[in-house]
């Protein structure tokens, strides 16, 4: 079946087709959720409440551009919202401590995809809305600031702050790593 015919099935309430839709992404939205989330138990919630959104907003979805792409700004959506939710707080950060360590290239090219989405999501949730928001996702600044009522100021500094803690966590691995 095609991803048109998927598509135009779901627009139908086709419970076969919304099966085969879910299998077919649900890995990889899940993997956009758990970046976003703390735990387990709660990116599965934000890709129950995505796939909802999903389904109830598909015939909105006009067959132009990437499906992949579409479904994904819902989840990282429905990410925002769950936090939103939890009153995460972006402080702004006024100590720019340019000194920071840097992790050896070796050490960033051992980490498999599962150890750096751990390290993402043991973040504060603000540093971690904000890096992936600009690192993953490729927003600006400038649109981090829209989408979560911030200041773009705000917005670089929490990703100056998580970029250099996710360098010590790094740093700290690579130590532990050595050592054993």
């Amino acid at each position: 079946m095609t991803e048109e015919q998927l598509i135009k099935g779901c627009i139908q309430n086709d419970v076969a087709c919304q099966r085969m839709l879910f299998e077919q992404y649900a890995g990889k939205l899940m993997t956009i959720c758990l970046r976003y989330s703390c735990d387990r138990p709660e990116a599965e919630d934000m890709l129950q409440d995505a796939f909802i959104k999903i389904f109830s907003h598909i015939r909105q979805y006009k067959f132009e551009g990437s499906f992949e792409g579409w479904m994904k700004r819902i989840v990282v959506n429905c990410a925002l919202k769950t936090i939103q939710k939890k009153k995460t707080r972006f402080l702004e950060i006024t100590n720019h401590d340019t000194a920071s360590p840097q992790a050896e290239s070796f050490a960033l090219s051992s980490l498999s995809e599962d150890e750096l989405i751990q390290l993402i999501s043991s973040l504060p949730d603000g540093y971690r809305v904000v890096f992936n928001l600009y690192v993953i996702e490729g927003y600006s600044h400038d649109e981090i600031a829209e989408m979560l009522r911030i200041q773009a100021a705000t917005s670089r500094s929490q990703l100056v702050k998580a970029r250099k803690l996710l360098q010590k966590q790094i740093l700290l691995n690579q130590k532990i790593a050595i050592q054993l």
